[in-house]
């Protein structure tokens, strides 16, 4: 399953969103108003809950400085993958797209794919209030 969010410009330089998006502290900015909790669990890797869903873990995997940020499921049960893709439009000037990539049963894709999308999308948003 492949979602991708809509781009999005972002008032900062590639590499200032990169620096802000590895420091895994900072994805609380980015959350939805449901988010129920939220906790860094060590450097790199945080837990959120979102109202009504069960407790994710992600994990910051791979990262090249200053267009890529991949977080992924600290879990095997649901494996997946949120890539940040970040690209200089002018100076001082970002456009950023999430991208989730998972792979999951089609019952499963079928349930998650909704809430996810919304999910991905919201990030996004709110990454271009930064």
């Amino acid at each position: 399953m492949n979602i991708e969010s809509p781009k999005v410009t972002v008032h900062k330089s590639p590499q200032e969103l990169y620096d802000f998006l590895t420091n895994v502290e900072n994805f609380e900015k980015l959350m939805p108003e449901n988010i129920s909790k939220f906790e860094v669990l060590e450097e790199g890797k945080f837990l959120f809950a979102l109202k009504g869903m069960p407790e994710i873990v992600l994990k910051l995997k791979e990262s090249t400085p200053p267009n890529t940020v991949v977080l992924g499921a600290a879990s095997d049960k649901l494996p997946f993958t949120l890539t940040g893709n970040i690209q200089e439009i002018e100076t001082g000037k970002s456009e950023a797209q999430l991208v989730f990539e998972g792979s999951f049963n089609p019952m499963m894709a079928m349930m998650i794919k909704g809430p996810i999308g919304k999910f991905v999308n919201t990030l996004a948003e709110n990454m271009s209030n930064l």
